[in-house]
């Protein structure tokens, strides 16, 4: 006969104190967003509350406004309208960002402050550049394109134009914050100098993927695997491709390969969840929050 499986037996949904946990909040704070009515958890046999996994998707929101300095009202605020707009629709799948005063969400490639409603029609938001990315184009003019980076580490007598794939790529990482639109460029060159530079095709494909270029983000992901086939980074982007593609198996496959990316464990707990599997979907949000301690410490 065959065994009954624990997740069977388990009542449904998350205790005030494993969501507590999980998301670093204190048992009284989790208490506080039900009763406000951000979330609306069902009751077990004893009449405590049994979160659903979107309840934690809503409540690592709030989690992050509030990392970010968001005031704890306003985050409760921006959340409830989102809440409210979706309309049921599920919120595993929207991030969410602080921008100085203003809350952003994006949707796939939509980018909207909540509060008022308004559009983005770039990724500047994001922190990504406002035109197409031009992959196909490295920075031909090195000088130009180099002028941004901070010279004071290069050793003595180096100038930009001796820079090798290395150098391109810490230039582009740099350039993502003081010049966006320019930091493909640099990616693009460290690639042209060595096709098997890992991390540049990583950064090159989550800049495709945020401008919702899907087909080039996964395929410089595929390369970046095919140089590093155990790269955390590119292992777990490529996974949040298949997730926005709902193939989840796929998904699911690389998150396991990201092992020791917090957000790959929770994206595996929201993917069990929809699979009806509690354990597994605990499982996965322990770890995520095991991780996220870890790098706090």
């Amino acid at each position: 006969m065959q065994a009954v499986a624990e997740a069977d037996v388990r009542p449904a949904g998350h205790t005030t104190r494993e969501v507590a946990d999980l998301l670093g909040f204190s048992v009284g704070q989790v208490r506080q967003f039900v009763k406000r009515g951000l979330v609306e958890p069902a009751r077990g046999e004893r009449g405590e509350h049994r979160f659903s996994f979107p309840d934690v998707v809503l409540l690592r929101m709030a989690k992050r406004l509030m990392d970010d300095n968001v005031p704890p009202r306003r985050a409760f605020a921006t959340l409830a309208k989102l809440k409210h707009e979706r309309g049921g629709r599920p919120l595993a799948s929207v991030r969410i960002l602080s921008q100085g005063n203003q809350v952003v969400v994006r949707d796939a490639a939509t980018l909207w402050n909540v509060d008022t409603g308004q559009g983005h029609l770039d990724f500047e938001a994001a922190g990504v550049a406002s035109r197409p990315v031009a992959e196909e184009r490295p920075a031909s003019n090195v000088a130009q394109v180099a002028h941004l980076a901070d010279r004071r580490h290069l050793p003595p007598g180096q100038t930009p134009a001796d820079f090798g794939a290395d150098e391109w790529y810490d230039l582009g990482v740099q350039l993502e914050e003081m010049d966006p639109p320019s930091a493909p460029g640099a990616y693009a060159r460290a690639i042209a100098l060595d096709a098997q530079h890992a991390d540049a095709h990583v950064n090159l494909g989550r800049l495709y993927q945020l401008q919702g270029d899907l087909r080039r983000a996964k395929r410089h992901y595929q390369l970046a695997l095919a140089a590093a086939p155990e790269h955390p980074l590119a292992n777990y982007n490529m996974g949040t491709v298949f997730d926005e593609l709902e193939e989840t198996d796929s998904a699911a496959t690389y998150y396991r390969h990201a092992a020791n990316v917090p957000d790959a464990h929770y994206n595996l707990a929201r993917i069990f969840e929809l699979r009806g599997d509690e354990v597994s979907s605990l499982r996965h949000l322990r770890k995520y929050r095991q991780l996220l301690d870890g790098a706090e410490r």
